[in-house]
């Protein structure tokens, strides 16, 4: 028996009927067709690199709203290229993952883009017409 186990209960703000302000986007490439795993690996080292990045005062919003996170596709690399280019732009954090290679894709093949956690009206100008994973 573990003697100071306590489980960790998350209850985010929008369950007591706050609007959700923030939100983090992580888009990936169609083109690659990686298996079920190696995605969801890529969009969590997206989605934490470009955490690592953001203010620590947003950060903290996202996090009491209950860390929003929206998975979208691209068609290939240039679109997560130009997306980047857009997020810099608008001063939005963003973090492009480059594989180590080890299984399924070559070393240094870039297959996600994270950006955020950041205001959603923010995150809409630049995401917005993407389509849903």
């Amino acid at each position: 028996m573990i003697s100071n186990f306590r489980p960790n209960i998350f209850l985010p703000s929008r369950a007591f009927g706050v609007a959700m302000e923030f939100k983090q986007c992580i888009v990936v490439r169609e083109d690659l067709k990686l298996s079920a795993g190696k995605l969801a690996v890529q969009v969590a080292h997206a989605a934490v690199l470009a955490l690592e990045r953001a203010d620590k005062s947003m950060t903290s919003s996202w996090k009491s709203e209950g860390q929003k996170k929206v998975v979208l596709k691209v068609p290939g690399v240039q679109d997560l290229f130009r997306l980047r280019e857009e997020a810099e732009r608008a001063g939005l954090p963003s973090a492009l993952v480059a594989d180590a290679g080890l299984t399924e894709i070559p070393p240094g093949t870039i297959t996600a883009l994270g950006i955020g956690p950041a205001p959603i009206k923010q995150m809409d100008r630049i995401t917005g017409k993407l389509s849903l994973l």
